[in-house]
C-alpha cells in the first residue's frame, strides 16, 4: 500500500511539473499550454500556446528557436488572390487587455523546420521565444498525439 502511495505521489508529482513547464512570464507575457503535434515521418512541425499581455502596451512575439529543428519561424495563415495558405512573418502581435492570442492549427503559429528527430506523444522540447518588449523566455512544449490535437487543446 505504501508502495503505491509513493508511486502514485511519485507519477502526479511528474505531471504537475510537466504542466507547470508549459508555462512561463516574461515582463507582462503570459505563455500557456505550449504544445506541438507529434510528427511521425514528417520533417516539419508547429507549436502552440497560449499568449496573455498583461500590461498595457502591445508586445510582439518576433522570434523562436528550439534544438529540435534546423529552423524556427513565425508562421500565419490567411487568404490571398482567393488562395489560402501559410507565410512567415516578422512578429505576431500582442494586445493588452483583449482576449489571449492564440497560437493554434490554422492561424498563427510557430513553425518547427527540419525537424533532427521524431517528436514523439508524451515527450516534450524546449524553444525559446523572444518578444519585442518583454525580452526572452524559454517553455517547455509538451507533444501531443493525434487524438489530443486542437479538440482537446484547453487555451
Amino acid at each position: 500500500m505504501q508502495r503505491l502511495a509513493l508511486a502514485t505521489a511519485s507519477v502526479l508529482a511528474l505531471g504537475v511539473g510537466v504542466a507547470c513547464a508549459q508555462n512561463a512570464t516574461i515582463g507582462d507575457i503570459q505563455i500557456g499550454h505550449a504544445w506541438a503535434p507529434a510528427a511521425k515521418g514528417s520533417s516539419n512541425s508547429a507549436a502552440y500556446m497560449r499568449l496573455v499581455d498583461t500590461g498595457t502596451a502591445a508586445d510582439e512575439l518576433i522570434s523562436a528557436a528550439s534544438p529540435v529543428a534546423n529552423a524556427v519561424e513565425l508562421h500565419v495563415f490567411d487568404v490571398a488572390n482567393g488562395v489560402y495558405g501559410m507565410h512567415p512573418v516578422h512578429a505576431i502581435e500582442v494586445s493588452p487587455g483583449a482576449a489571449a492570442t492564440i497560437l493554434r492549427p490554422g492561424s498563427a503559429h510557430v513553425m518547427l523546420e527540419g525537424l533532427k528527430r521524431p517528436l514523439k506523444a508524451g515527450q516534450s522540447f524546449p524553444l525559446s521565444l523572444t518578444f519585442k518588449n518583454a525580452g526572452k523566455v524559454q517553455v517547455e512544449v509538451s507533444v501531443r498525439g493525434s487524438r489530443q490535437g486542437t479538440a482537446q487543446a484547453s487555451y
